[in-house]
């Protein structure tokens, strides 16, 4: 981590860059000193900005676009995105389950540095920001949303490479190490359960901080704050906590009509977006972008070999009166049955292959622009219902899920009003709704569900046979990368 964690200048966080390892390692020229960019609470969120920014960055490849392409990891890792073909071999390693048990892999380096690198920049603001010049009100504010981008970057490395947070266990199991405050050297990790209390810590005192208001949805408000806690308790099982954490996230953002569904989940100024990164178009970051790899429509060598599709037996839960289903097309490969859009939107030379999405949708055949979806009210209402009915208030959760299916499903009826029948409605929801935007793997570990793509559409000669992963093994793990092992003598490995 010595690297990773030096005390390094923030606000070139606002460049471009290739290569994040001449990043780390040296202060550009045309950069003031970072004594500078804390006197004052204006430098200060140029330097919070710079946060914001690098969660759409480049790193040290095109598959390793900050947030977005951790999120595409997740998916490809689990059961109900489906990669079609090989495609150019982007994220195909990844979703064999290879690359993530690997020390020596671009990937687990990658995930490891960009995670630490939001600490260690949040760490520099959070030590600086009390003695800048300004109103104590935007201190608070740059402050406030210094810790919650603390915590979720703890939140996000402790879900990738420790094991499960185990509900009403002691959580003993070496998590990752907990850094609040600028430094050069790495230390050990940290147990599961300490770097969770440094995650929750961090996450109430910004809430005491924060209101409702911000400059963009790119940067963290209350809402935000309050639906990573919401997230981090349901990933603890505390779920009678998590419930009005989730409800508070939502106040104010309502549902998308059924027409938005079909917009291209691309603009976070939908009313249902609570949390997003926005691409403006003069920086786009071409095949570095998420919709480069999980659009319909840009004509990258992936996208036009490789359409993401939707797991089928996902698929078939949905109702043929359900208005997402539109969303994927399981007859894409019959030009005669398949959706005139998909056409409309794509050139001749894609590949066209059932149950391929039209969900996302870039600025455009040549632009891979659009903006990422962190968080929406449809994930809090969902999050509010399962945690409802996993903590016993069944009539609220059946009344919940019944209110979200109203603007998604006009003819849906429950299944089930309680017990597990209930819980497995909202879970069925939850998957179909957030497709491809990155819990699918965080679901299934904090659940110690097991991985099977049996029985659906997945292709073998892309996963290479991996099919199953039984819950709770040591692959749940990723490995810290030998980068991190080099440069620094406290720390130990994960199993493999």
């Amino acid at each position: 981590m010595k690297k990773i964690l030096k005390s390094i200048f923030v606000v070139a966080l606002l460049m471009n860059f290739s290569c994040a390892e001449d990043y780390l390692d040296t202060v550009p020229t045309d950069a003031v000193s970072s004594e500078s960019v804390f006197t004052t609470t204006t430098n200060a969120m140029t330097a919070l900005n710079g946060i914001h920014r690098s969660l759409l960055l480049r790193y040290d490849s095109q598959g390793q676009a900050g947030e977005g392409a951790v999120m595409i990891m997740r998916e490809v890792m689990s059961d109900d995105v489906v990669m079609t073909t090989t495609g150019n071999g982007w994220y195909v390693s990844i979703s064999r389950w290879l690359n993530h048990n690997v020390q020596t892999s671009g990937d687990v380096r990658f995930v490891w540095r960009f995670y630490y690198k939001v600490i260690g920049n949040a760490n520099m603001i959070i030590a600086n920001i009390d003695d800048a010049e300004g109103p104590q009100e935007e201190k608070d504010e740059i402050k406030g949303q210094a810790l919650a981008y603390r915590a979720w970057a703890h939140f996000q490395l402790v879900q990738h490479f420790a094991e499960r947070y185990a509900a009403g266990g002691g959580n003993s199991q070496d998590g990752v190490p907990i850094v609040t405050e600028p430094i050069t050297e790495g230390g050990a990790r940290n147990t599961v359960e300490e770097v969770y209390t440094q995650v929750n810590a961090d996450l109430d005192a910004a809430i005491a901080l924060l209101d409702e208001s911000r400059n963009a949805k790119s940067h963290l408000n209350i809402n935000v704050v309050n639906g990573i806690k919401a997230r981090v308790l349901l990933t603890q099982g505390r779920f009678a906590e998590a419930a009005p954490f989730a409800n508070a996230a939502r106040e104010g953002y309502d549902l998308m009509s059924e027409s938005d569904l079909y917009a291209g989940f691309n603009n976070y100024e939908n009313g249902e977006w609570i949390w997003g990164s926005h691409q403006v178009d003069d920086q786009q970051t071409y095949f570095a972008s998420f919709f480069a790899y999980m659009s319909l429509n840009f004509s990258s060598t992936n996208i036009r070999n490789n359409p993401k599709a939707i797991s089928m037996k996902l698929y078939d839960m949905i109702s043929d009166t359900d208005y997402r289903k539109g969303l994927w097309d399981p007859n894409a490969s019959d030009p005669e049955l398949r959706d005139p859009y998909i056409d409309e939107m794509t050139l001749s030379s894609f590949a066209k292959i059932d149950y391929m999405n039209r969900k996302f949708i870039a600025q455009g055949n040549a632009s891979s622009v659009g903006d990422v979806p962190y968080m929406r009210a449809s994930e809090m209402i969902l999050l509010e219902a399962e945690a409802l009915a996993r903590s016993g208030s069944d009539a609220a959760a059946a009344a919940l899920l019944t209110e979200f299916m109203e603007a998604r499903d006009p003819e849906y009826t429950l299944p089930a009003t309680s017990g597990e029948g209930l819980i497995e409605a909202i879970m069925i929801q939850r998957r179909i709704e957030l497709w491809g935007e990155g819990f699918r793997w965080f679901d299934l570990k904090r659940l110690n569900l097991p991985l099977d793509r049996t029985g659906s559409n997945h292709v073998e000669s892309v996963i290479n046979g991996k099919f199953e992963e039984p819950a709770g093994t040591t692959n749940w793990q990723w490995q810290i990368p030998i980068s991190e092992l080099n440069a620094n003598e406290n720390m130990v490995q994960n199993p493999s």
